[in-house]
């Protein structure tokens, strides 16, 4: 269900718009274009959302062509979520203190940043039901997506938060500015773990893609554990999903929060607000690729 709008009203028909996200060579694998094409087609845009592949030494003169080319609004995928604060005006108040953001809105000139994966990802474990607060949170990377899920367990009073990740000044730093503990990887291996929430940020879920995440994740002992959560999706190989059977825990992948983040973007560019529930009936119909957003 879609508010405020509907096709039939010819709200949008002659205000023609670009949307589009920004990453590096996965961003031809992202679910995005199509999903924000359908969506905008549904309301009665006349606009598109596109796709762009940008070189690591290019983003500031990408973040320059959203003012020239009067793009209206920007999703920006990994790796790019922290490297291109320096070059927008504002940033809301969350993704300033988050230190990350995934999504541009452009008025005139103005690029503003907001960091819409932090509460897309409380509004999904709202929507399951879970409670953090008071809980031991384990979370695996140290990246964008890291920084949204640590803050919004902080957000929730969880009790502990550990972060893993094999980039210990980049662990440091999200600990000194967020929150949380280092536990470093040696400290995991076969190690009992008294943690009630486990979270993969990082872009692995195969073994084909590191082996030695792979092989510590099936070390993990997990007495307690209530949920497992990867925020990747679409993967046939999943070994954060194949431990959580084997621990007999809920498992949860990246469909459900990249739903809810993805109708925050969307009523941030268009002021529309699309039910959750409409999202995902757009993603299922797409095919099962790598999600960029996060």
């Amino acid at each position: 269900m879609i508010a405020n709008a509907t096709p039939r009203e010819g709200r949008f028909e002659n205000q023609a718009k670009i949307f589009c996200i920004l990453s590096d060579e996965r961003v031809f694998q992202a679910k995005s274009p199509e999903m924000f094409s359908i969506l905008l087609k549904r309301v009665g845009m006349n606009a598109v959302y596109v796709p762009f592949r940008v070189e690591a030494d290019c983003i500031g003169q990408a973040l320059t062509s959203l003012r020239v080319l009067n793009i209206a609004g920007a999703n920006i995928g990994v790796p790019y979520k922290e490297t291109v604060i320096p070059y927008l005006d504002e940033l809301s108040e969350g993704a300033n203190f988050i230190g990350a953001i995934n999504t541009i809105v452009r008025r005139g000139n103005l690029l503003k940043g907001y960091n819409t994966n932090a509460i897309g990802f409380m509004d999904a474990l709202n929507h399951i039901d879970f409670d953090a607060s008071g809980k031991s949170v384990l979370v695996f990377g140290s990246g964008g997506a890291a920084k949204a899920v640590v803050f919004v367990f902080n957000w929730l009073r969880a009790q502990k938060i550990y972060i893993a990740a094999r980039n210990r000044d980049r662990v440091s730093q999200l600990t000194e500015s967020i929150g949380g503990v280092a536990k470093p990887f040696s400290e995991l291996e076969g190690a009992s773990l008294p943690v009630d929430i486990v979270v993969n940020t990082t872009s692995v879920s195969s073994a084909q893609e590191s082996p030695e995440l792979a092989v510590l994740a099936a070390q993990l002992d997990l007495p307690g554990c209530q949920l497992i959560i990867d925020m990747n999706y679409g993967r046939e190989q999943n070994f954060w999903e194949e431990l959580a059977h084997a621990s007999g825990v809920r498992f949860m992948d990246g469909l459900l929060p990249l739903a809810f983040q993805a109708r925050r973007s969307f009523a941030l560019w268009t002021g529309l607000q699309v039910e959750a529930a409409e999202v995902l009936k757009t993603l299922r119909t797409l095919p099962a690729v790598r999600n960029v957003i996060w």
